[in-house]
């Protein structure tokens, strides 16, 4: 597990229009068993976003919103292998967590 890692969402039931988890968990806090994860939901299934909290981000060929005000956590066990990452995107990923939580 890794911060920024993106995973399939374990949930069928939402995988339709929240299909991956984006694990925003420090790499440092290892021995919890869950870990904090930003669902990344289409944009057709978004609606109205606040564009520095919910910005719009690549996973191949999908453009996702971070449903940042969502976050939660979800157990390891349920989080399989990466399917890609967002280091990349990191700042923009921060900002989003600092708009949430007043850091800006």
């Amino acid at each position: 597990m890794a911060r920024f890692d993106v995973y399939a969402n374990p949930d069928a039931s939402e995988s339709n229009h929240t299909p991956y988890l984006l694990d925003v968990q420090n790499n440092f806090i290892d021995h919890l068993s869950t870990r904090a994860v930003i669902p990344l939901t289409t944009i057709a299934a978004f609606g109205v976003r606040a564009r520095d909290l919910n910005p719009i981000v690549q996973v191949g060929d999908d453009s996702l919103a971070l449903d940042t005000a969502v976050i939660g956590v979800v157990p390891l066990n349920a989080l399989r292998r990466p399917v890609a990452d967002l280091r990349d995107a990191r700042g923009t990923i921060h900002s989003a967590l600092d708009t949430l939580f007043g850091s800006y």
